[in-house]
């Protein structure tokens, strides 16, 4: 339920919050609450996620995109994400969610997103997303052409093109058959 009340509160923030340029930052405050916690009794790492998933809603709304995506039954999907966990969250610890898009290509978004507590960087990850049409992928040009906005991707960071490189690695690694002991 608590997930479900986030949701709702974060559509209702965002679409009353400024329209932002697609390469600004979104930032959607939060706190911990006890059905966050894992056995550590600091935020679950799968919380984690589910926050970022309500971020990445906050700026896709900030770019003018709701009412196109739910018009043209686009969804949006997540391909890969890598986080890097630097301190915990824990117990009714006031953080944020600063979310950006860092660039993209014909087919993917990269985006950033860090988890913030005062002024400090717990959390940072990269998302790689995209939006699915009844007919296949969105170009990611065409989505921002949606929004309003004629612009080109930036050069993908140079942190973005290693994970992706490890990411190509890791798919072109062979499966291995669990050893015997």
């Amino acid at each position: 339920m608590n997930l479900l009340l986030r949701l709702l509160l974060t559509i209702l923030r965002s679409v009353r919050r400024p329209r932002i340029h697609p390469l600004a930052s979104s930032s959607v405050p939060f706190r911990v609450l006890p059905n966050d916690l894992d056995i550590n009794l600091h935020m679950n790492n799968g919380r984690y996620l589910a926050v970022m998933d309500l971020a990445r809603l906050d700026l896709m709304a900030r770019f003018g995109l709701l009412g196109e995506v739910r018009r043209r039954r686009w969804m949006p999907v997540v391909g890969a994400l890598t986080v890097r966990y630097r301190r915990p969250l824990d117990p009714f610890d006031r953080y944020r969610v600063d979310t950006r898009m860092l660039c993209w290509d014909e087919k993917w978004f990269y985006l950033e997103q860090r988890f913030v507590r005062q002024g400090s960087v717990v959390s940072i990850a990269f998302v790689k997303g995209l939006f699915q049409s009844p007919g296949g992928p969105v170009s990611p040009t065409d989505i921002v052409r949606a929004a309003g906005f004629e612009i080109a991707s930036p050069p993908m960071p140079e942190a973005v093109s290693l994970w992706q490189r490890s990411e190509a690695a890791m798919l072109e690694t062979p499966v291995h058959a669990a050893v015997e002991a």
